[in-house]
């Protein structure tokens, strides 16, 4: 697809994305965390929250669409999947004040940050728990802050009204969740498996 290859990853992506397919945890499209660089840049997010660290891709298109000055909280149950990471970050040669990476299971240390201090928030570990993370992300997220949900059309299924699984219905039913959520306004983007948005009012 040629909005995945139109922004053409470094070696430093490259190798975190090796890294994350010999873990076997996914990692973010291309063509969707060029677009989390850009709009982390266009807002000049100080303050973000990513939910599943994997190997530190997603991570490594947001951190350079932050200023200089900001610190990306990362939160991943699996060690492994942070130490990646950490080799990612030290490649990219980051400040290591920029990032906080946080192990542990997201429904337990998303509860835990501040209500209404981030700037932007990125869900994209298990779709299962989308709806509590989901959730979560919004009482983190200031007025203007962006909600991105990644993997939103859950391998093109859920636009397809037969697909009834478990795992596409849990992440349909976030969709419309957030479609009719008067806290956000919201908008799918079809880029990599689908990129859900969302500003809080």
């Amino acid at each position: 697809m040629y909005g995945e290859s139109f922004v053409v990853e470094d070696d430093v992506l490259l190798r975190a994305r090796e890294r994350a397919s010999d873990l076997g945890c996914p990692a973010i499209p291309p063509g969707s965390g060029a677009l989390l660089r850009v709009l982390a840049a266009a807002m000049r997010a100080r303050a973000v929250v990513e939910v599943g660290t994997g190997a530190g891709v997603a991570a490594l298109w947001l951190l350079r669409g932050m200023p200089d000055d900001g610190q990306l909280t990362t939160i991943d149950r699996e060690v492994e999947h942070q130490r990646a990471a950490r080799e990612a970050f030290a490649e990219e040669k980051i400040d290591p004040r920029r990032t906080r990476i946080i192990p542990g299971k997201p429904d337990e240390v998303l509860p835990r940050l501040t209500d209404g201090h981030y700037d932007l928030v990125l869900v994209g570990a298990e779709p299962y728990a989308y709806p509590e993370y989901v959730e979560q992300a919004i009482r983190l997220l200031r007025p203007g802050g962006l909600l991105a949900v990644d993997n939103a059309l859950y391998r093109d299924r859920v636009p397809d009204p037969t697909r009834r699984d478990e795992l596409t219905t849990i992440v349909r039913e976030v969709g419309r969740a957030v479609r009719n959520d008067d806290r956000v306004m919201p908008a799918m983007v079809p880029s990599g498996d689908g990129l859900l948005l969302a500003v809080r009012r």
